[in-house]
């Protein structure tokens, strides 16, 4: 039985299905752009979708937003005012709300970054993942180097100063001297952040059904290690497993992921997470997948794919699987505050972690050791409910 005295940080993530074309090797839920898009009708489901979740969370206040996809920078800075319109109507929001916009060098053009910023989008996050000519060909990817180049160099131009980067590694054809010259070239346009992560070949991707040839893992373990040291050297300090930040600017959205904070899930395919203290439950949900489905479904119960309450004897793996993430760990009290559940709930997990050297901890902070960094899996599965 959970006991919530307090409710986690609430988010909000909208999801936008629609890309130029398909990457090989992407395993979220998009779908390639019809000629016309639709935005005004998808912004209107959205806003039915977002009027059905209010009584979830009737009265909390939004402390981030994320627009993700696909690819959200295909949508116009007019439809996003109409939105942020309904929503500033519909929930409470911080004062210093963080909003996250993706978007795509091949998509972008100056005059759209600036009317982003202007709508009170104050953080983007461009996925440029190489800036090679042949890694990008063999991802798939519509834009080349200077075209990630030139849409960085805008989006500094017109004022935003919170930008990430995203940027892969372990790449088809990648050398160790194109991997670095990926990395000196990002450094070098000067995001306040980098997400860095290596491509992973995953399941209902053409990938999966025809896959590339990658370097071997030893060399891309060193350009790991070089491209962290490079990082570091330029002031990015690594507080995720993929993430990178310089001092202020890790992204609080996804912070509030990792500590198992509540978000609600709009738009076709999100997923959302919600802690009710009324009822003492915590419950997962997602939306319908592919966007016809979720156009005509929108403010429906028809919308729903899944609803899922998560049982508490999942809540230690839940959590952990997040929160472990984190280089420096989590306060302890963070784990009873997010759960509604006392810390003794995974006693035996963390005392058979902190034997194995995988974790410190203490009243005050739980935190992965490098050991536990290094093994991050297996410190995972210890919090399985079949090892409590």
């Amino acid at each position: 039985m959970y006991n919530f005295t307090t409710l986690p940080p609430l988010s909000l993530y909208i999801h936008v299905p629609w890309c130029v074309r398909k990457c090989p090797y992407c395993d979220f839920n998009s779908h390639k752009s019809p000629d016309s898009l639709p935005e005004q009708d998808y912004i209107d489901a959205i806003i039915r979708d977002l009027e059905q979740e209010i009584p979830f969370i009737w009265g909390r206040t939004v402390q981030t937003i994320f627009i993700g996809g696909g690819t959200p920078s295909l949508f116009s800075a007019e439809v996003y005012e109409r939105l942020f319109s309904s929503l500033r109507a519909l929930l409470p929001m911080s004062h210093n709300a963080e909003i996250t916009l993706e978007a795509n060098p091949g998509t972008v053009e100056q005059q759209r970054f600036a009317d982003y910023k202007a709508i009170g989008i104050n953080r983007l996050s461009v996925g440029v993942q190489s800036f090679n000519a042949q890694s990008l060909t063999a991802l798939g990817r519509i834009h080349d180097g200077q075209q990630a180049i030139k849409a960085v160099e805008t989006a500094h131009k017109v004022g935003f100063k919170n930008l990430n980067l995203d940027l892969m590694f372990g790449l088809p054809h990648q050398t160790a001297k194109t991997a670095k010259e990926d990395m000196e070239t990002a450094i070098a346009l000067s995001p306040s952040h980098l997400s860095y992560y290596q491509l992973t070949i995953e399941p209902n991707t053409l990938f999966h059904q025809q896959p590339p040839t990658l370097p071997d893992d030893d060399p891309i373990i060193d350009w790991q290690i070089d491209s962290q040291q490079r990082m570091a050297k330029a002031g990015y300090r690594q507080y995720e497993v993929s993430a990178y930040a310089k001092d202020n600017q890790q992204c609080r959205h996804n912070i509030n992921y990792w500590q198992f904070g509540d978000y609600l899930g709009i738009g076709a395919g999100a997923h959302g997470k919600v802690s009710d203290a009324a009822k003492q439950t915590i419950t997962r949900r997602s939306k319908q997948k592919q966007p016809q489905a979720y156009l005509s479904s929108a403010g429906s119960s028809d919308v729903i794919l899944t609803n899922e309450l998560i049982h508490t004897k999942d809540i230690g793996f839940e959590f952990m699987l997040n929160a472990l993430r984190l280089t420096d760990g989590f306060p302890t009290p963070l784990f009873q505050q997010h759960t509604g559940l006392p810390i003794s709930h995974i006693d035996k997990a963390l005392q058979q972690a902190e034997q194995q050297g995988l974790i410190t901890w203490n009243i005050q902070r739980i935190c992965p050791t490098e050991k536990g960094q290094r093994y991050l899996n297996s410190l995972i599965k210890l919090f399985l409910p079949e090892n409590e």
